[in-house]
């Protein structure tokens, strides 16, 4: 149901600010804690998605310069192809990392805020130590994100510049040229994986966390 309201009201994030996006998901009983969650649970997928896709686009390549024979033309569509998905696919990983920044800085300044209303001492301490747990465990997460996301460029320039060569060099000679980058390619591509990965156990980390005190 939170998911269905949250799809529902995301429309206000294209027409308002986001500050009436929150104020608007508050009212329907969803607060900024839970569209972290589902933002980081977004971002965790977008990357989970986008290893895959990498992973892909490096088998397509593997495929052009190491597979004799076939049509070449198909081929290098297939490839690009595959570059075009990874560099949306990066897209969808910057605007999700965007989102969660987004409700992580709103709902920490809240919290900030409300601290100044409690009459409770010991409540107020409680809430204050929670909130600066919670926002260095977000620290730590949205550190592994972005660099994670860091790793992408690197990639997305090894596969552009083989897909614009091949596009005008389309021949066995130039394939066959380009068989040193593969290594390279597959390293920046293995590295892309784990740091992606490492970004992904972090988001289950601290989802679990956040759900548990919830």
């Amino acid at each position: 149901m939170r998911r269905l309201i949250f799809a529902c009201c995301a429309l206000l994030t294209l027409i308002g600010c986001q500050s009436a996006y929150y104020s608007a998901m508050e009212k329907a009983g969803i607060h900024k804690r839970d569209i972290l969650v589902d933002r980081v649970e977004d971002a965790r997928d977008s990357q989970q998605q986008a290893k895959q896709q990498f992973k892909d686009a490096l088998e397509r390549y593997r495929s052009v310069v190491e597979v004799k024979g076939g049509d070449l033309e198909k081929r290098y569509d297939a490839l690009n192809r595959e570059y075009e998905a990874s560099v949306a696919s990066a897209r969808d990983v910057r605007l999700r990392i965007e989102a969660v920044e987004d409700v992580a800085d709103a709902l920490f300044k809240e919290w900030e805020s409300e601290l100044k209303q409690y009459s409770n001492a010991s409540l107020k301490v409680a809430s204050a130590k929670e909130l600066s747990r919670t926002r260095a465990e977000y620290r730590t997460l949205l550190q592994r994100m972005k660099a994670a996301e860091k790793r992408i460029d690197p990639v997305l320039s090894v596969l552009r510049d083989q897909v614009l060569f091949l596009k005008h060099n389309l021949n066995a000679r130039a394939i066959s040229a380009l068989h040193g980058e593969y290594r390279t390619l597959q390293g920046n591509v293995d590295q892309l994986m784990a740091d992606m990965q490492r970004a992904i156990d972090e988001a289950d980390t601290f989802i679990r966390r956040l759900q548990a005190d919830s």
